[in-house]
Order: structure tokens, then C-alpha cells, then sequence
């Protein structure tokens, strides 16, 4: 479960000291190299909750093991693809492969702790949440050593071993559909309409935020007719893709959801912005720049390691939030002749609050969301981590919009610094909230 549901963060920061080889290697420039990361984003931010609703319907075995087979199929695609054009193609192939795999997981460790009766697994659900999201810190520093020992295709490449253990693994040890929890898993009708609606909503927001400006206020637009008939209909169909009723009454997921989107950007802004920055403006090579990430990796591993067992979840999103505004707020104290061990420690700074926030907000989804959905809100939980990420690649876009210079790099922390703060706003209003409703008389 484990390997199956890292391989979709695996390839979303992979690709990032990748980028510049891949423009020189076609003579694109960075505008044209971003569709590679916002493919992906696109086809994860859809795909994710309509292959958790799959999940839901079909069974977790099932469509981790196909999801596994396109990863490694789009793998070979992109090893061997000859254009740009052809590079994306396999990007959303493996952003729709890599969906299955962490719904899946989370389908089946509802089901075990529903079948067993026991309390919230917080160990299994640590050892998920650290390995999603210090992948995501560790494969700048992978994509750098594959770069430097086989070219930016390895990068591409690296998805066929991954791939085959997953089928392997799967094939051997996953709990078949059928009786994953002593029943059959339940058949239910295809809302064709409402995936359609949601799809199309959802891309059109996802393209504004890659681009946010006058001329594509029509996106806007769309977003909004489709969002609304998107709404309409899962409110009149007695199997809907997402029960918008039950989502909208379960006000702490969707805040959950919130938090999660703004974790993400934060996370992304520094995932993507700062080996850019380290490349052009500190003049480090791609190698070089995954070891300086690096330090990420260490800290939110151990953090990981002390805090995965507690089931707590806000005093997690406090420490996590306030430690991301500080980390956020060391950034501004860079520049191009910063020693390389200052930036080494900041840089670790970040792999805390990925840890913390990671961790509550994996807890808080396993708790709030119903085991009949639990594979789609899984998804959504993704998707809302897409929408941050594609945010923080438009925010990045808008501060290198001539070159990853330093200036850039202080308007991306003080962006970065703003949604740190909004998060850590809303764990202190919650918590303001609690304690005034303990206060009032019975």
C-alpha cells in the first residue's frame, strides 16, 4: 500500500531538477516545460476523486493494480518519447495511473479498523502520511542523482521497477475485492453526468490558476456554470458521484480540505521555487541542489518517527503552522551569497510542518470521512492538494517571471508566509472556538 501510493508524490517532485535539462534537450522554453508539472496536476486533480469513487464501487485491489500497470507503462512512453508533446502525454497518464493508490490504501485501512473494531490506526496512517509527504521532499534530491548519472529520462524511466513490484506486491498481498471485509464489495450506477460536470468545472479552474489573468476570466466563468449544474445534479441523483449533501454537513472535512490545500502550497512553493532559485541564482548544479533539499527529508522523517503514533490533530496543525510561518520567514533572510549550511538549515526548517501538517490532516480525514466514501473523499483529499500545488506553480511562474533570481524568491516566501498564516489562523480559531463552548454551563 505503502509503495503504491508514493508513486503519484514520487512523480510530482521528481520532475523538478529536471526541468531545465528537458527545455535545453527540446529548446522549450520554461513556459512550455511547466505543462509537464501542470499536466500532471490536471490529470491527478481529476482523476483522484473519480478513481477513489472507482475504488468505492469496484474494490481497492482492482484498480490499485490497474493504476500500477499504467504507471509503468507511461513510464516506458516517456523514456522513449521523442517531442515535448509526446512527454506530456505520458505525464498524464502517469498522473491518471498514480490515483489509485492512495484512495486504495485508505479504502483498505477503513475497512480493517471497521472489520476489526479497533481504535484509529495512527501507526499505519503515520507510516502512509511520512511516506507521502517526505517523497515529496526526497525526490528533488533523487531526480538530481538520476539527472546526473542517466540524463533527465531516467526521471521517466525510474516508474518501471517502481511499477513492477507494485503489480508484484499487489498481485500477492493485497486482500482480494470481494472479501477485503467479508462482504462483496457493493455495485453501484455510473454517474456519467455528474463526473462529467465535475471534470470540466475542476479543469477550468485548474487552467486559471495556471494563468490567472483578465483575458481568461471566461475559465472563470465556466467554472462557475459547471460548478453550479455540477451541484445541482448530485443533489437530484439517488446515487451520486460526490453526495454534496453529506459533504456540505460535514463541515470539519471540508475544512480539512482547506487545510490540506493550503499545506500544499506552502510545501510546493518551496519544492519547486527553491531548486530553481539554487540553480540560477546560487549557480549550484541539480545534484548539488537535491542534496541542499535534502535536509527536508531528515527533519520530516524524524518528525514523523516522534509524533506518527499520536492520533492528536490539532496540536499537530498548531506546532506545524506556527513552524511553517517561521520557516516561510527565514527564506526572506537569503540571498545568492548565503553560505550553503545556512541554507541547508532553513530548508530543513520546512520538513517539520510537512511532517505535522501531513500527519493531522491525514488523522483528521480518516476520522471524519464515512466508510462508504471513504475512497472518494481520499481522492478529494488529493485533489485538494493538486489545486495547492497548481497555485504554487502559478505563484512561482509570477515571481520568476524573467528568471529565478532572488527577488522572485523573496515575493514566493512572502506568498508562501500569507497562506502559512491563513492556515495557522484557522487552527487558532478552531481552538479559541472549542474552548469558549467547554466554557459555557451545561
Amino acid at each position: 500500500m505503502v509503495l503504491g501510493s508514493v508513486l503519484n508524490p514520487l512523480n510530482t517532485s521528481l520532475l523538478a531538477v529536471a526541468l531545465v535539462p528537458i527545455g535545453l534537450a527540446f529548446g522549450a522554453p520554461p513556459s512550455d516545460t511547466a505543462w509537464l508539472v501542470s499536466a500532471l496536476y490536471l490529470a491527478c486533480a481529476v482523476g483522484q476523486p473519480v478513481v477513489g469513487r472507482m475504488v468505492d464501487t469496484y474494490g481497492p485491489r482492482r484498480l490499485y493494480l490497474i493504476g500500477t500497470a499504467l504507471v509503468g507503462a507511461a513510464g516506458l512512453l516517456g523514456t522513449f518519447a521523442p517531442t515535448l508533446g509526446w512527454l506530456v502525454v505520458a505525464r498524464v497518464l502517469i498522473g491518471l495511473g498514480t490515483c489509485a493508490g492512495y484512495p486504495a490504501s485508505m479504502a483498505l485501512i477503513k475497512r480493517e479498523g471497521r472489520r476489526t473494531g479497533g481504535p484509529s490506526p495512527a501507526g499505519v496512517l503515520a507510516t502512509l502520511s511520512f511516506a507521502n509527504q517526505v517523497i515529496a521532499v526526497v525526490g528533488p534530491s533523487l531526480g538530481g542523482l538520476l539527472v546526473d548519472l542517466g540524463g533527465w529520462r531516467t526521471v521517466f524511466s525510474v516508474n518501471v521497477p517502481f511499477a513492477v513490484a507494485c503489480l508484484v506486491l499487489g498481485a500477492l498481498f493485497l486482500p482480494r475485492d470481494d472479501d477485503a471485509d467479508g462482504v462483496r464489495v457493493p455495485r453501484r450506477t455510473w454517474d456519467a453526468a455528474g463526473i462529467a460536470l465535475f471534470a470540466v468545472s475542476l479543469t477550468a479552474l485548474m487552467l486559471f490558476l495556471m494563468d490567472p489573468a483578465a483575458r481568461a476570466l471566461w475559465l472563470v466563468a465556466i467554472t462557475l456554470v459547471t460548478g453550479t449544474g455540477f451541484v445541482w445534479r448530485e443533489l437530484r441523483t439517488t446515487d451520486p458521484f460526490l453526495d454534496v449533501r453529506v459533504l456540505g454537513q460535514n463541515r470539519p472535512l471540508l475544512l480539512t480540505y482547506a487545510r490540506q490545500m493550503l499545506t500544499g502550497i506552502v510545501m510546493y512553493c518551496v519544492v519547486y521555487g527553491m531548486p530553481q532559485w539554487l540553480e540560477h541564482a546560487r549557480g549550484l548544479s541539480p545534484s548539488h541542489t537535491g542534496l541542499v533539499v535534502l535536509p527536508m527529508f531528515g527533519t520530516a522523517m524524524l518528525f514523523t518517527v516522534l509524533t506518527g503514533r499520536s492520533p492528536a490533530i490539532l496540536g499537530k496543525l498548531l506546532a506545524g503552522s506556527a513552524v511553517q510561518v517561521v520557516a516561510c520567514a527565514a527564506l526572506l533572510l537569503l540571498d545568492a551569497g548565503t553560505p550553503v549550511l545556512w541554507l541547508c538549515v532553513v530548508i530543513a526548517l520546512h520538513g517539520i510542518p510537512q511532517a505535522l501538517n501531513g500527519l493531522a490532516n491525514q488523522n483528521a480525514l480518516y476520522e471524519q470521512a464515512t466508510p462508504e466514501q471513504i475512497g472518494a473523499a481520499s481522492g478529494l483529499f488529493r485533489t485538494f492538494m493538486y489545486v495547492g500545488a497548481l497555485c504554487a506553480t502559478a505563484a512561482t511562474a509570477a515571481a520568476y517571471r524573467q528568471e529565478p533570481d532572488t527577488t522572485g524568491m523573496h515575493a514566493l516566501a512572502l506568498f508562501a508566509g500569507a497562506c502559512a498564516v491563513v492556515l495557522l489562523l484557522t487552527v487558532l480559531g478552531e481552538l479559541l472556538f472549542r474552548r469558549r463552548r467547554r466554557r459555557r454551563p451545561a
